[in-house]
């Protein structure tokens, strides 16, 4: 039956539903088998898809300039600061006044040249006795240690007799000189009283030969006799004081004998004597670096000595500080159980390992525990510097130089790295010349962790 000789039948209000349900069926059927000759077809609607076209060209241009806004703004962004917490930085206010510059030093305790007895041995020797450890305190007189030599011995011993025999020899020399010396006065004494007699003789003859009484020929030969006991008289003194000066030198040569025999034994008991080993002055016997058998050569170290209460600071301050160090400049010396003051006394002209040695002669009263090898902190006074802007020294920074600092905001809260130009420095401070103002506070530990960013935050 074709479709145009179908005949039309008239639809119920009831039968819709029916129809609605065959219709849907028919749709279906449709769609499961398009142009399958059922009398439906779908019809083309191209401006729906134009539509649609447009609405997803707009989401995606939307969604690329909403990504492109968000990507300039994110990079317009400043990265976020660092945090820092507050409790690990140390922190100074910039000040204005007076500074004063300073330079430290370590160092230790030592003995003055005069509070110092370092003993040597004299002789070869063995030791075979000691009395006194290191620590002990002693008198002059105390005996730290016994050696034995027997040949130093034995060479006291002969020296001693060969003062002896010496003395004797001079005592011996001196009789007989003085014997002969004697002798030599009673022959001038002689000669004397005979030209006493001459002259006396002389002076009367001429007297009777005045009066006439004797003939000239008497008075000549008067007056020749007494000018003979003249001559002679003089050769008698001359001889004698010849003999006296003649004694005095081989009494002198003698006695020089005796002196060099006296010296020679007093060396050799000097010497015998020091086999005892004393320490010579008060102190605190520090080293004795021996032990009961030991040989030991002439010039070996037996013992060192010192005085407690004679002790100075030596100081190693490093090549750069040690040039404004001067004779003369007030330092302290922290013992670590009281601070001494002092005065620089000497600056060693060499560097060694990078420091200069600085002698300091202390002033006060030494305190307890204070000995020698005590190790002490030395701090130096230079100069006064008045009406500068100064700071606590950073951890890093020399002076007369450039150093970046961190500044805390007025908040406290966050910290801004500035070029600082700083100036002379001392131990705990610095001088400030451009970069800051009074009343700044700048972060002085090391913040190297953050050398990559300028600006931190304070938790």
């Amino acid at each position: 039956m074709s479709g145009s000789s179908q005949r039309k039948v008239p639809v119920r209000r009831h039968d819709r539903p029916y129809l609605a349900c065959f219709q849907l069926h028919t749709d279906r059927r449709s769609f499961g088998a398009p142009g399958a000759g059922s009398g439906l077809m779908d019809i083309a609607r191209p401006e729906f898809k134009a539509q649609k076209r447009r609405r997803q060209t707009i989401v995606v241009i939307a969604a690329v300039v909403v990504v492109a806004l968000i990507s300039v703004g994110v990079s317009r962004l400043k990265p976020a600061a660092p945090t820092v917490e507050r409790g690990t930085v140390w922190t100074d206010t910039v000040k204005h006044g007076s500074m004063l510059r300073q330079v430290r030093g370590l160092g230790s305790l030592v003995p003055s040249q005069e509070a110092v007895r370092q003993i040597p041995a004299e002789t070869e020797a063995t030791v075979v006795r000691i009395h006194m450890l290191p620590g002990s305190l002693v008198k002059a007189d105390t005996i730290l240690l016994e050696m034995s030599n027997p040949q130093t011995e034995q060479a006291a011993v002969d020296a001693q007799l060969q003062l002896k025999a010496a003395e004797a020899e001079y005592q011996s020399l001196r009789v007989k000189l003085e014997s002969d010396l004697m002798n030599q006065k009673a022959a001038a004494a002689t000669v004397s009283a005979d030209h006493a007699q001459a002259q006396r003789q002389e002076e009367t003859d001429k007297a009777l030969y005045g009066l006439g009484v004797i003939s000239g020929l008497a008075y000549k030969s008067s007056k020749d006799k007494a000018d003979e006991f003249t001559t002679r008289n003089d050769l008698e003194n001359q001889r004698l004081a010849a003999n006296q000066r003649a004694i005095e030198s081989q009494m002198a040569q003698q006695q020089a004998k005796v002196d060099q025999m006296r010296t020679l034994s007093q060396l050799k008991q000097k010497q015998l004597d020091a086999l005892k080993v004393r320490a010579g002055i008060d102190g605190v016997l520090v080293d004795l670096p021996l032990q009961v058998g030991q040989h030991v050569l002439p010039g070996t170290m037996l013992a060192k000595v010192v005085e407690p209460d004679h002790l100075m600071a030596t100081l190693k301050v490093p090549e750069t500080q040690a040039r404004d160090v001067q004779i003369g400049e007030p330092a302290s010396i922290d013992t670590h159980n009281g601070v001494i003051p002092g005065t620089v006394m000497r600056v060693d002209p060499a560097v060694q390992n990078g420091t200069v040695t600085v002698d300091v002669k202390l002033t006060g009263e030494l305190p307890k525990g204070a000995r020698p090898d005590l190790s002490v902190d030395g701090t130096i006074d230079l100069e006064r510097l008045e009406s500068v802007l100064y700071v606590g020294r950073p951890a890093f920074g020399q002076e007369n130089s450039t150093i970046s600092l961190f500044r805390l905001n007025a908040a406290g809260q966050e910290a801004t790295r500035v070029p600082v130009k700083v100036g002379r420095a001392s131990v705990n401070s610095i001088q400030i010349i451009e970069g800051l103002h009074e009343g700044d506070t700048v972060i002085l530990s090391d913040m190297s962790r953050w050398d990559n960013t300028d600006r931190v935050r304070l938790e």
